[in-house]
């Protein structure tokens, strides 16, 4: 898929918690960075905050949460919140795993863009963030 900006959209992909499976997180970064996307992959067993603080760092364009846990409904709203504090509006906070529909719909009523369930196709995820990207952020 071409890019029409000037750089390689940057994407932080990271896992939240004491979730220790990353095949998923590490499969998806994978797929962005052979996209042509410039990937920055936090490892395991982040905090909120220390995303956050990467994805302010890094200047990223979106953010991408792997999450098995089922703490999602704690990690993405205050993932949520800290973007809001730090100012960082026009930075998507996306990501996937085992999330029920009706969580990813209350997620997304806070500003969580699209959730992607295990078997998505790295292709549409691509362009889901390609596309929200071009849409949303000026560089």
């Amino acid at each position: 898929m071409s890019n029409p900006f000037n750089r390689p959209i940057r994407v932080l992909v990271a896992k939240v918690g004491l979730d220790g499976h990353d095949r998923g997180a590490r499969i998806i970064a994978t797929s962005l960075r052979d996209a042509g996307m410039e990937v920055i992959y936090t490892g395991l067993r982040q905090t909120p905050e220390m995303v956050v603080n990467t994805a302010l760092q890094e200047d990223v364009d979106a953010i991408g949460i792997s999450i098995l846990s089922g703490a999602h409904m704690t990690v993405f709203p205050k993932i949520m919140n800290l973007i809001k504090e730090k100012k960082m509006d026009d930075v998507l906070v996306t990501g996937g795993g085992i999330i029920p529909q009706e969580d990813m719909n209350e997620l997304q009523k806070i500003g969580v863009g699209e959730l992607f369930p295990p078997g998505t196709s790295t292709q549409d995820i691509v362009k889901y963030i390609t596309n929200w990207v071009h849409l949303h952020r000026n560089f």
